[in-house]
């Protein structure tokens, strides 16, 4: 199935372009002689964090995207998580002509309550990406890298969302302040779902037992 999970959220002229990834983890735990088991848990490594320059031409994204699932830690085991709302449409029709070594998951953001599945994407309600993220942060799930440039960033964006509700009782999960971003936000959060949506059980950051010989691979950085 593959321990990679890519997410993009596309941007359009005054919007960043942001790629992450993530990486589902094994960490091996003490020997419990009662259980005869090891209690082991299951984390999600933020491994990549990176804005695209604006203005930069879609088939340029393009082929960053792909050079990052070619990456030789990728190739092979990930999923690629791709914003198809919108503008996203035509860049998911370039990246399938590219045929990245990744399963590809495209995903179109609403504002609906229940998540479905046609004509090959995948249609997710935007509370459902950020509710997902804010579950795998409260349970300190989400481990990300030392040295993640936009790491940061991302904190301040999670602290800017906010719920919204309108006349017709519609939630609308955006930033708190007009023009504030959240691609990076919107990306781990792919990555994240994209993640759970492989392997539901267990979820991210809850043990379980494990009861036959298991050795983790070290973790390796992009």
């Amino acid at each position: 199935m593959g321990r990679y999970f890519i997410g993009v959220d596309l941007g359009q002229s005054q919007d960043f372009t942001t790629i992450a990834v993530v990486e589902r983890v094994d960490l091996r735990g003490e020997w419990d002689p009662a259980m005869f088991a090891r209690r082991d848990l299951v984390v999600l490594r933020l491994r990549l964090l990176e804005r695209i320059r604006l203005g930069t031409p879609y088939p340029q994204i393009v082929e960053r995207v792909v050079e990052v699932a070619c990456s030789p830690e990728l190739a092979g085991q990930s999923h690629l998580a791709v914003d198809a709302t919108g503008v996203g449409r035509p860049v998911l029709d370039m990246l399938r002509r590219s045929r990245p070594p990744s399963i590809l998951m495209p995903v179109i953001v609403t504002g609906g309550e229940r998540e479905t599945h046609e004509n090959g994407c995948h249609r997710v309600p935007k509370r459902d990406l950020i509710i997902g993220l804010q579950v795998v942060l409260q349970r300190e799930a989400l481990q990300i890298a030392a040295g993640l440039a936009h790491a940061p960033a991302l904190v301040a964006e999670m602290a800017e969302m906010q719920v919204k509700i309108t006349p017709a009782g519609h939630e609308q999960y955006g930033a708190w302040r007009q023009g504030t971003h959240d691609d990076l936000v919107f990306a781990v959060a792919l990555a994240c779902w994209s993640a759970h949506k492989i392997h539901p059980h267990p979820p991210a950051g809850e043990e379980r037992w494990l009861r036959y010989p298991y050795r983790a691979e070290p973790a390796r950085l992009l």
